[in-house]
């Protein structure tokens, strides 16, 4: 059986309301050395890890929207398009959760097409916060990003009643394209949650436990 490159599959993530710069300096460090795929950080702190990991390889990926999904689309669209500007390799939106719950899909659908606009080529990863939504929502969201070809479904922000379960991924996995990815975040810590959540069909986990799931350490001690 091929070895699993962890690694590849990790957007390092730091979101906490109180990390310093000290904090993402060490986050970019860490993701240089391990080799992760991007650091996920919210959109202040994109200037600050897209110059700490000039001539590396690994990406710098932005919250838009963070964590509620609740402000205008037209002020996720602009957060995206300065995150751009700014150095961000990839986008990471909140859907609004309320809209959707309120079966009002059109505007749901609006407000990610303003923002994938915003991306033009950039990567755009829908975060759904699959803990609030019944099963039928998880699939008519993941039918609304199929019809607009974003790049990736993602469970989950990591700030609400929980993370990601392989039930979610599973389900997300069934209802978009093999061509779209499906981001689990939130509660992945452990090699064997990021190895339960790749079997289901995740093609990127988010997590600040990353150097525990590349090192198969058992300290749980990350809150993402």
């Amino acid at each position: 059986m091929a070895t699993v490159n962890y690694a590849k599959y990790i957007d390092h993530t730091l979101l906490a309301m109180d990390a310093t710069f000290d904090d993402i300096t060490t986050l970019c460090q860490q993701a240089r050395q391990y080799g992760f795929y991007s650091v996920c950080v919210n959109s202040g702190y994109v200037p600050w890890a897209s110059k700490q990991l000039q001539q590396s390889d690994v990406k710098v990926c932005s919250v838009v929207g963070f964590p509620l999904g609740a402000c205008l689309s037209s002020v996720k669209a602009f957060e995206a398009s300065q995150a751009i500007a700014a150095g961000a390799d990839e986008i990471d939106m909140v859907i609004n959760v309320s809209w959707l719950k309120s079966e009002r899909f059109t505007d749901v659908k609006a407000d990610i097409a303003a923002v994938k606009q915003s991306c033009q080529d950039t990567p755009l990863k829908v975060i759904l916060e699959t803990c609030l939504l019944t099963d039928a929502q998880i699939i008519k969201a993941c039918q609304i990003c199929t019809e607009l070809e974003v790049a990736f479904v993602k469970t989950s922000t990591g700030f609400s009643k929980s993370g990601a379960t392989v039930a979610a991924v599973q389900l997300m996995r069934q209802n978009v394209p093999a061509s779209m990815g499906v981001k689990a975040s939130g509660g992945v810590r452990t090699q064997q949650s990021a190895k339960q959540m790749i079997d289901a069909g995740a093609t990127r986990l988010g997590t600040s436990a990353s150097i525990a799931i590349v090192t198969a350490s058992t300290d749980d001690s990350s809150n993402y």
